[in-house]
């Protein structure tokens, strides 16, 4: 399964939406970087995604989105094939 990287914050519904999402197709591990605890990570995922918003979602080297994007992938079945991508 493919590695999967979240930026996030302490709260944030979205995030655990996602969370759960992810969980619920497997996946048992997710490096969560909390931005709020990290300004240098918050301007790494803004210059990266183009993006201010949390969570933004990264399987393997594919930048999905935020969970929005997250739930239309799944729900046009592209999530699990990205997930298992070798």
């Amino acid at each position: 399964m493919q590695h999967v990287k979240m930026y996030t914050t302490a709260v944030c519904p979205y995030c655990i939406r996602a969370k759960q999402l992810l969980k619920a197709r497997g996946v048992a591990q997710i490096e969560e970087i909390r931005i709020d605890l990290n300004p240098h990570e918050r301007d790494l995922m803004m210059s990266t995604t183009g993006r201010r918003t949390v969570p933004q979602i990264f399987i393997g080297s594919t930048h999905v989105g935020g969970c929005d994007d997250l739930m239309a992938l799944d729900g046009r079945g592209g999530l699990m094939p990205l997930l298992q991508q070798a």
